[in-house]
């Protein structure tokens, strides 16, 4: 099994570099000496200002990918710490610290994960593989994206994708993510004519055919889902118009739409609906659209069997299968035709300030993984 006090020292060890996104700050080179030790080759593969690492030991089918980031999100104000962010902090069995969940916990289970499992078999079938990216709390533009691009270009399948986002609820495993939902983003403007309030004749205004147009739009039921997803979400975000006096009818209005949305439409058909629907109130508009991810599922098979089998042996109890939540590299990754899940520590307290893991936690995590390799990959 993997050694509890391995995963907790990387753990800390990687904490403690300050990887605000886009950086990396030397977590990719620490997993990287770790990984090549066991016979792992490296290939960084940098984009702009964002390091990513691909590592694989072996050359064969099928290929076992466990995908993370490295990067985190800003501390916030550090006096509202309990502890300085990156300097990681043990409290009755707690580990706190910026990353202990989100993700660098994950990162170091992975690791001695594999350093047990390549001990216990080192004549495995197939590969295993990493991909690190410092790109994913950010913009998401020169990170996983890119890496698979590389990948696709080169005719490199991946198989099967665990991704160690904090997937789980109130306990560790009670929540796998087999699929995530699509998310398309609409920013729209209404063309109107500026005017003084008292001769509307004279003007047009493009508030009132926004707000009739985005009322319609927010009544519509867009699908009802299906035994995977939940029905599609439609959203406004932002709304903005006027010129911030009382007589003045604006030249023009703007909002910002977010869809996230099952596998019952499109991102095609989301947009030529919501156009229709201004083209019915407004005389000139324009939208551009931004679609984030598809929708992506993996479903009943071995793959995900053996993920259910692996968090039922070590917690004792299945996990739940759900595909809500916001987007994650995973859908990156599913437009290889990779089955693809997303497991790791409990989601409470991401982003915020005390972020913390149970040490235990992480303990139980690196157990599940080595589970996994040994369905997946283990020797016959």
């Amino acid at each position: 099994m993997p050694d509890p006090i391995a995963t907790l020292e990387l753990a800390m060890e990687l904490m403690r570099c300050p990887s605000v996104t886009p950086r990396d700050a030397g977590c990719q080179q620490l997993i990287g000496e770790r990984l090549a030790q066991i016979g792992f080759r490296l290939e960084p593969l940098p984009f702009g200002e964002v390091e990513n690492l691909w590592a694989r030991r072996g050359s064969t089918a099928p290929l076992l990918l466990f995908a993370g980031h490295t990067d985190v999100v800003p501390t916030g104000p550090v006096e509202a710490w309990s502890s300085p962010p990156f300097v990681p902090t043990l409290v009755d069995g707690i580990l706190r610290g910026r990353g202990a969940a989100d993700m660098k916990g994950s990162l170091s289970a992975m690791v001695t994960a594999c350093e047990a499992f390549v001990a216990h078999h080192p004549q495995h079938r197939g590969s295993i593989a990493f991909l690190l990216t410092s790109d994913e709390e950010g913009p998401s533009v020169d990170g996983t994206v890119r890496v698979v691009e590389t990948l696709m270009a080169r005719e490199e399948r991946i198989d099967f994708a665990l991704v160690g986002e904090p997937s789980s609820d109130q306990r560790l495993g009670d929540v796998v993510k087999n699929g995530r939902r699509g998310s398309l983003n609409g920013w729209i403007k209404v063309i109107g004519k500026q005017g003084h309030i008292a001769y509307p004749q004279l003007a047009d205004n493009p508030i009132q055919p926004l707000a009739r147009a985005l009322a319609e739009l927010s009544a519509i039921e867009w699908d009802r889902g299906n035994a995977f997803f939940p029905p599609t979400s439609f959203q406004i975000s932002n709304i903005s118009g006027g010129t911030g006096v009382t007589n003045v009818i604006p030249g023009t209005a703007e909002a910002v739409i977010n869809f996230r949305y099952s596998t019952e439409v499109t991102a095609e058909q989301l947009e030529q609906q919501v156009e229709a629907v201004l083209a019915r109130h407004a005389h000139h508009f324009k939208i551009d659209w931004v679609r984030n991810g598809l929708p992506f599922l993996t479903g009943e098979g071995p793959f995900l069997d053996a993920v259910s089998a692996a968090v039922q042996t070590v917690t004792g109890q299945a996990p739940q299968l759900s595909t809500s939540g916001g987007t994650s590299d995973g859908r990156f990754i599913a437009l290889t035709g990779a089955q693809v899940v997303e497991l790791g520590p409990i989601n409470a307290t991401i982003h915020k300030v005390d972020e913390q893991v149970a040490v235990a936690d992480l303990a139980q995590l690196a157990q599940i993984y080595f589970e996994l390799l040994v369905r997946v990959l283990g020797t016959d």
